[in-house]
């Protein structure tokens, strides 16, 4: 298995610290508002990673944090009067809940920055000892200058750096590139610290709290959005490195960037999506193939187009599984080229997964089984015991892409009243009113129920 390195800037093969484990840190949430498209962009991607990592045998350790310490946070709290930690809580809950929709895999530790101070407490006091940070009047600043290795991920010069870098933002500081580590002074939420009352800087908790997770190894796998890059992620390295004198992470992997119809998604351009409203529309399985239909490192465009085309193909893959479920295991006349065919095209899949995670080639060979499995059911005698296995190839697939339905059971009040809609439809056709048929449907449809004409008569279920 080969992945793409942003630290190397290649491709390289994948092989983890310790063998058979892999261990993951994902950045998470700033929870001060609702999870957004772009949110949803990263986890979606992350999690296809994870899966198809688990599925290959790998055991993995999944830290996602949670930032619960932070200015938007602050503003937003002082704007509605709610705690900033009750209000983080209530938006990282609210966030869980739609991630589970989207069969975004939990997380095995979801660390918050309130609950990890001595721990950040105790990096920061070893980047002192090290060398590498100073205390002023207002902080405590990691000194970029102090540590060679700074920009080796990003790319980014130190002289670039300071060139763009505002001396008057903080003239206590040795350099203007240097970061806070430690910000001093009172304020909605502070914490007590060697360096009198203050707060965490925003990058130092990711260091601190993914090396507490992994023990202080080196990780394997650090995910986020290409736009964390710089300055956060390479930050995380210096700070990492220069307390610990050991390799941060080894292979770093960045989500492309999304765009809304063409434009950057933002509140003032009117184009900001969140989660929520979307699955009001949208079935979660619809918006995690959206994403998959790209390459996790390419830039993204989202539309209403291309998310109801991706419903339309979705349903069609959950449409082949149902008619081969309803087939016979085994029997039929065995046809040795659609077996080489399916079996080329199961190998295609696992060789692009197997290619840096390229969902959109590994998708193409999914398609490639189900229309050699649908030219086989058309046949008089089709070869059964191909397309069982084809089938239980395909449903490994999708687990491992996430394409699964959400559980719905309709109540008994919601039962009656589908019946009678659909008892009421079948009237319509059978007096040739074919739109009050129709507007039946549809309103079946805005339900949430797919019709299937079938010849024992409709068919109903929930989407």
């Amino acid at each position: 298995m080969r992945v793409y390195n942003s630290l190397s800037r290649r491709t390289e093969e994948f092989d983890p610290v310790k063998k058979g484990e892999v261990g993951l840190y994902v950045c998470g949430l700033t929870p001060y508002d609702h999870a957004h498209l772009g949110h949803a962009r990263t986890y979606i991607s992350m999690d296809m990673i994870k899966r198809y990592l688990m599925h290959k045998g790998y055991k993995v350790h999944h830290i996602q944090n949670i930032t619960d310490i932070e200015d938007k946070i602050f503003n937003r709290s002082k704007e509605t009067g709610i705690s900033p930690l009750v209000l983080s809580e209530k938006f990282q809950g609210e966030a869980l809940e739609e991630f589970d929709r989207l069969k975004i895999l939990r997380a095995d530790e979801y660390p918050k920055v309130s609950e990890h101070i001595p721990e950040i407490i105790r990096m920061i006091e070893k980047i002192i000892e090290n060398g590498h940070a100073y205390e002023t009047d207002t902080g405590v600043y990691f000194s970029v200058s102090s540590f060679p290795g700074y920009g080796k991920l990003s790319g980014q010069k130190l002289e670039g750096i300071e060139h763009g870098c505002r001396v008057g933002v903080d003239e206590t500081k040795q350099d203007p590139a240097d970061f806070a580590l430690w910000k001093k002074g009172e304020d909605v939420l502070t914490f007590e610290s060697p360096w009198g009352r203050g707060r965490p800087g925003w990058h130092i908790e990711c260091s601190a709290m993914s090396m507490k997770y992994t023990d202080g190894r080196t990780l394997d796998i650090h995910g986020g959005g290409r736009d964390l890059i710089f300055p956060h992620h390479e930050n995380e390295v210096a700070q990492a490195e220069a307390a610990y004198k050991t390799p941060f992470c080894k292979y770093w992997m960045h989500t492309g960037f999304l765009t809304v119809d063409g434009e950057k998604m933002s509140k003032s351009l009117g184009n900001f999506i969140v989660i929520k409203n979307l699955l009001g529309k949208y079935p979660p399985y619809a918006l995690r193939l959206f994403f998959l239909h790209s390459h996790y490192r390419s830039p993204v465009n989202y539309n209403e187009e291309s998310i109801s085309a991706a419903q339309t193909t979705a349903e069609r893959m959950f449409n082949f599984l149902g008619k081969a479920d309803e087939l016979p295991e085994s029997g039929g006349s065995e046809n040795a080229e659609l077996r080489k065919k399916l079996q080329e095209e199961t190998d295609g899949f696992y060789a692009a997964m197997d290619n840096d995670f390229d969902t959109p080639s590994a998708l193409a060979h999914m398609f490639g089984i189900m229309t050699e499995c649908f030219s086989e059911m058309r046949k008089a005698e089709p070869d059964y015991s191909a397309i069982f296995g084809a089938k239980e190839d395909f449903k490994k697939m999708m687990w491992i892409l996430g394409l699964e339905k959400e559980e719905k059971e309709a109540t008994d009040i919601q039962g009656k009243e589908i019946d009678s809609l659909v008892e009421a439809r079948e009237k319509a056709r059978g007096e040739k009113n074919f739109k009050l048929a129709d507007e039946i449907r549809d309103k079946l449809l805005k339900m949430g129920v797919v019709l299937e004409d079938t010849d024992e008569g409709p068919k109903w279920k929930l989407k």
